[in-house]
């Protein structure tokens, strides 16, 4: 009340203290007709989720030209980073991809004349086996004219010793197949061990490539989610740094109500409940938006500093969050109080 006297006193009013004092009572009732319309049931100041968005990659930023308010839609790029250095390490890898595939060892030539003289020996063997049966025909022909008297055994000797290194020669052609067949089976393999070896040059050189074109594609970064930029931490121009904060983002569309009650509020709330909130409309009066509790912290905690008073301090407390949509008018860090009791609000 003192207070009230030293104010109207400095400003040289010709009024006496009465006077000075019915003025104080009419302007304390007029405020509290005014703030008893509403029971508050607790007070609190908004705030929104803020995401910091940070460079994935390092270079020099060649555009930015977003600044701090401009309303960003979710995926839409806002910072582009210069590539020209990401863009010759993958056409450097790119060409080693390649050049590695050109060293690949081809054993098609060389298995094509092991399969001209395994042809070949199949015909050779084919030659011998016919003239085989035509010996044996003559060899059975010798051996009853023998029998009869009618042939010498010169002749029997010497058609057994024809069909003899017949036998042989077929046996030598039937090898020969073999080893031919052989050398395919291990000009393959051959091949093959060696072509694993430049393949295993592959594998990392394509990894390379994914790292670098994934590197390309962080040299643009995009809103993570749709939101306003509350903050630009570089500008065009700059040279920064993996990880270097670029801007900070927030949907203001959708802002969260903290406040905090006391263990005896804590049973009149619940998760979903449709609350009241309201803030100073600038004029003497209030906004009022329709809200709805999000969350309600499981533990207690003391009383925030920013209540001033001993009493209040030492009690405990719940934070609460209370989703609310906004019109715009609603600021991170603005004041507001909350009423449970929404009939009551509407009367």
């Amino acid at each position: 009340m003192e207070y009230y006297f030293r104010y109207f006193k400095k400003q040289n009013l010709n009024m006496n203290r009465e006077a000075i004092f019915f003025i104080i009572i009419l302007l304390i009732a007029n405020l509290s007709c005014q703030n008893n319309d509403i029971k508050y049931d607790a007070s609190g100041t908004f705030e929104a989720t803020e995401i910091i968005v940070s460079s994935e990659a390092i270079g020099k930023i060649i555009s930015f030209k977003h600044n701090e308010g401009d309303e960003l839609k979710e995926g839409e790029i806002v910072v582009l980073i210069d590539t020209t250095n990401l863009a010759l390490q993958m056409e450097q890898t790119e060409a080693a991809v390649r050049a590695i595939g050109q060293k690949q060892n081809n054993a098609g030539p060389q298995i094509e004349v092991y399969i001209q003289q395994l042809s070949m020996a199949e015909s050779q063997i084919e030659t011998l086996v016919e003239q085989e049966k035509v010996l044996k025909k003559e060899q059975s022909r010798i051996q009853k004219l023998f029998s009869g008297d009618a042939a010498t055994a010169q002749q029997v000797d010497d058609i057994n010793g024809k069909l003899a290194i017949l036998n042989k020669q077929i046996k030598s052609a039937l090898q020969q197949k073999s080893i031919i067949k052989s050398q395919i089976n291990a000009t393959k393999e051959q091949i093959s061990i060696q072509n694993r070896g430049i393949n295993s040059e592959v594998a990392p050189m394509v990894k390379k490539v994914e790292l670098v074109r994934d590197q390309l594609k962080k040299t643009q970064i995009a809103a993570p989610k749709s939101g306003t930029i509350l903050t630009k931490y570089a500008e065009e121009g700059e040279f920064i740094a993996l990880g270097k904060p670029l801007f900070k983002l927030a949907d203001l569309t959708e802002m969260s109500f903290r406040a905090y009650i006391t263990g005896d509020q804590l049973p009149k709330l619940k998760l979903g409940q449709q609350v009241s909130v309201f803030t100073d409309d600038g004029s003497g009066g209030y906004s009022k938006f329709a809200g709805k509790v999000t969350w309600i912290a499981d533990k207690a905690e003391f009383t925030p500093k920013t209540i001033q008073t001993k009493e209040e301090r030492a009690n405990l407390v719940y934070a609460v969050k209370i989703g609310v949509k906004n019109d715009g008018s609603i600021k991170i860090g603005m004041y507001g109080e909350v009423s449970f009791n929404i009939s009551e609000d509407n009367k």
